[in-house]
Formats: C-alpha cells, sequence, structure tokens
C-alpha cells in the first residue's frame, strides 16, 4: 500500500520546469482570450466614434450625451453649434454628440 502512495505522489527531479511553462501558456491563454473579448471590442468602438465625431457636418440632427436633441448650426474644431428649437442655439463640446440621427441631406 505505501508503495503505491509513493508511486503516486510527483517526483521532485528534473520536471519542475514543466510546470513553469504550463503556467505561462495559461497566463498567455488568458490573455489572448481577455484581448479578444474586451480589448478589441473596445478599441474598434473607440475608432467608430471618433470617425462618427469626425463626420460631424452642418444640417446633422444629433442627440447630445446629456439627452438634447438639436441640429448642427455650425461645425468648429472641438465644439458643435445646435439648435434645438424656437431660434435657440447651444454651444456644445464635439465629444458630447453621442448619436447622429439622420444625416444632412445633399448640402
Amino acid at each position: 500500500m505505501t508503495d503505491l502512495l509513493i508511486a503516486m505522489t510527483p517526483q521532485q527531479g528534473g520536471s519542475g520546469g514543466g510546470g513553469m511553462v504550463s503556467t505561462l501558456i495559461f497566463f498567455a491563454l488568458i490573455f489572448v482570450i481577455f484581448y479578444f473579448m474586451i480589448l478589441r471590442p473596445q478599441q474598434k468602438r473607440a475608432k467608430e466614434r471618433q470617425k462618427m465625431l469626425d463626420s460631424l457636418k452642418k444640417g446633422d440632427k444629433v442627440v447630445t450625451s446629456g439627452g438634447m436633441h438639436g441640429k448642427i448650426v455650425n461645425v468648429d474644431d472641438k465644439t458643435v453649434l445646435l439648435d434645438v428649437g424656437d431660434n435657440l442655439k447651444l454651444k456644445f463640446d464635439r465629444s458630447a454628440v453621442n448619436v447622429v440621427t439622420r444625416e444632412a441631406s445633399g448640402e
């Protein structure tokens, strides 16, 4: 019986490096999964958002991150001027634009 227990215990000899390699492979696999499940989609969304902000133009109907609906009257490098109704115009940072609801038509 004791011979069986001794045979089942892990050997302390030269196989210690194999545990290290398998641990490194495991962590590399976790990093690859993390990259494809979290980082890559987040980078893709950020690129799409930046493309949307760069393509803002006069006449687009937008919704800001605060929920304000309006039509773009003027676009600067960092700001947009929105007409929100009754000839009321408000200036917002470009980054405050959350959604373009309708593109400008043929201007």
